[in-house]
């Protein structure tokens, strides 16, 4: 069973509030595009078929306007012969013609309409189909990207993602131990020997200062 009826609820629906009260917006603007499609197609058919119909009305048109133009010269041949009443029957033949030419050009008005109605319903179908698909071009990307943003939830809270975390943790606490042990292999202690080298520096140093005093003094003095 169709979305719509015919092509007044097409032209009348509201494509939005159709999709947002579908359970599957995506399988329903599918749905909506195909039957405007062939709406619209049956829509230029019967317009085709209208054009068609005026041709061969205007055709039965001109071919009774030459009837009629026939039976009135006939009219008057049988009048210049004295025939009153062949011309009578011909005016009679005459008006038959001239009334169907009539109810022809009544249909054709009708036609007409039918046309003019068919052309404004394409236009407003042809429009509606075009924002059918515009919003399908937008709900594919909306779509698309929401299936993106979940596999990337998905594989964010995932297991996967636990274990790789986990991982990556024990490997920065690896990595910190080895540059612990690193910094602390370049602080050692003085062995004795080269504490005593240090203290024997010290005394070359106080002697040095003190011969320094000695030497400024005696120079003041």
């Amino acid at each position: 069973m169709g979305i719509f009826s015919r092509t007044r609820d097409i032209v009348a629906a509201n494509v939005m509030d159709i999709l947002n009260r579908s359970e599957d917006p995506e399988k329903m603007i599918r749905m909506i595009i195909l039957e405007m499609e062939e709406t619209l197609i049956e829509v230029r058919a019967s317009a085709a078929k209208t054009i068609a119909d005026q041709k061969e009305i205007q055709r039965q048109i001109n071919r009774l306007k030459k009837i009629e133009v026939n039976w009135l010269e006939k009219a008057e041949i049988a009048l210049n012969k004295g025939r009153e009443d062949l011309a009578k029957a011909a005016l009679v033949e005459r008006h038959k013609a001239g009334d169907l030419i009539r109810d022809l050009a009544e249909e054709e008005s009708s036609l007409n309409e039918t046309l003019k109605a068919s052309e404004d319903d394409i236009t407003k179908l042809q429009n509606k189909l075009n924002e059918a698909r515009s919003r399908q071009s937008v709900l594919a990307t909306r779509y698309t990207g929401a299936k993106h943003r979940l596999k990337m939830r998905e594989l964010y809270n995932g297991s996967h993602t636990e274990e790789a975390f986990a991982r990556f943790e024990t490997l920065e606490r690896r990595v910190d131990h080895a540059e612990g042990r690193a910094e602390a292999a370049g602080i050692r202690s003085l062995s004795l020997e080269e504490e005593i080298a240090s203290l024997q520096g010290d005394d070359k140093v106080e002697k040095e200062l003190s011969e320094l005093k000695d030497r400024l003094q005696h120079k003041r003095g």
